[in-house]
């Protein structure tokens, strides 16, 4: 396992295991987000968008005029 695959594996599992955000983690990563997300999504592994998120985000988009 070359080191990128390694640094790849402790993200995804720092993600998994709530220790980084997806942010942080794509850093540690050596990726952009859409990547990492791409990464994460191939292994099925949930990003953890529930209701919550959800309702921050219509926010959000309303604050900004965009709904």
């Amino acid at each position: 396992m070359s080191e990128t695959e390694l640094k790849r594996e402790i993200a995804i599992y720092l993600f998994r295991e709530k220790k980084l955000t997806i942010g942080r983690a794509s850093e540690f990563a050596g990726m952009n987000l859409i990547q990492f997300r791409r990464l994460l999504a191939s292994r099925r592994i949930s990003l953890g968008y529930g209701v919550r998120e959800f309702r921050e985000d219509i926010k959000t988009l309303q604050e900004m005029g965009r709904l």
